[in-house]
């Protein structure tokens, strides 16, 4: 490899990206407006995780120990016919009447059902079988458990784009077979876009984290070293992902077409917006498969969780083999035209 040649491609391209002030403006901005967002949407001491509709004039019938239960969003409702259609929607857990004492649930809510457990008291006159036991801590915000996916999220979409979408463009126009007359091998130039890449991702995820933990303060129970690590691991992993996308194709559409259909559904399959747990177990496995679901499952676990590096090592493994893979695959593909 020849260094001059490597360096001399690697500033260009960082020139060409940082003299495009919309993509430039457009990583900074997407991350940062989500993660205000989320967090202006779940600021307060909390949602409420029922909504129940009660029927009638208020004050009338409450006296029920039930409309003093917390967590549930009562509603006063005055018109029979739309509580029930809300009901038969979903749009409302529970209607109920306290003057007729009586409810309507949906048979097919499991809100509903575990609401009427609560209004009849079950198992009250019961001999308790359990022992109550309590914990104490700090809770976890909603924004700062989608925080490090929207981060990652933002990373591959910056990897993806950033690398196999601009060597098709490159392809199209026709500088890569200007290109391939000069002395530039393959392996110098492939290098140094996934160095440009890689450092580009790195800067502007730090920039967004940096600021937004400026004005939101974000736990931080780990290292931000490990953090660090976690993150260029990663976007080495996504940028050769991106490699084998634009490894011979020359068409910007076609292009695009391929890498939404790797990002869109490592997007809703890696644990970006909810967790996995309660998804059905093949699509657990298949989530193993995409580099983003071992990136915010690590950073996750650093930063919630004070995870240190022996703890993400097999994430880490896991994104070091699709790395080289990825690369490797990319690499023997790649065609100057």
């Amino acid at each position: 490899m020849n260094w001059r040649r490597f360096w001399a491609v690697l500033i260009c391209r960082n020139r060409e990206f940082l003299r495009d002030r919309s993509t430039l403006t457009w990583n900074l901005l997407f991350p940062v407006s989500l993660i205000a967002g989320f967090a202006f949407a779940f600021s307060g001491p909390g949602l409420d995780l029922y909504k129940v509709g009660v029927l009638g004039d208020a004050g009338v019938g409450r006296d029920s120990a039930f409309f003093s239960t917390r967590y549930i969003d009562f509603i006063p409702i005055h018109e029979l016919p739309v509580a029930l259609r809300k009901v038969e929607r979903h749009q409302l857990d529970m209607l109920i009447d306290p003057a007729g004492r009586r409810y309507w649930i949906n048979d097919q809510a499991p809100k509903g059902y575990v609401l009427e457990r609560v209004l009849r008291g079950a198992d009250v006159a019961a001999d308790p079988v359990f022992s109550k036991q309590t914990v104490s801590g700090r809770g976890i915000r909603y924004v700062d458990w989608v925080m490090p996916g929207v981060l990652a999220m933002n990373m591959m979409f910056g990897c993806l784009f950033g690398v196999g979408y601009v060597i098709v463009r490159y392809r199209k126009n026709g500088m890569l077979k200007r290109l391939k007359a000069t002395p530039l091998t393959p392996l110098e130039f492939l290098t140094a876009q996934v160095i440009s890449r890689l450092g580009l991702t790195l800067t502007t995820t730090t920039i967004v984290f940096v600021g937004t933990d400026g004005f939101i303060g974000f736990p931080m129970h780990g290292s931000y070293l490990d953090l660090f690590i976690v993150f260029a691991v990663g976007a080495i992993s996504l940028i050769s992902l991106g490699l084998i996308v634009a490894a011979r194709t020359t068409s910007e559409e076609l292009a695009a077409g391929l890498l939404n259909l790797l990002s869109w559904p490592m997007t809703f399959l890696s644990g970006v917006w909810f967790s996995l747990e309660g998804v059905h177990p093949f699509l657990q496995q298949c989530a193993q498969l995409a580099p983003l679901t071992h990136i915010i499952d690590a950073a996750r676990a650093i930063i919630l969780d004070g995870a240190g590096m022996a703890d993400v090592f097999g994430h880490l493994l896991a994104l070091t083999v699709m790395s080289v893979g990825f690369m490797a695959l990319g690499a023997r593909l790649f065609r100057w035209e």
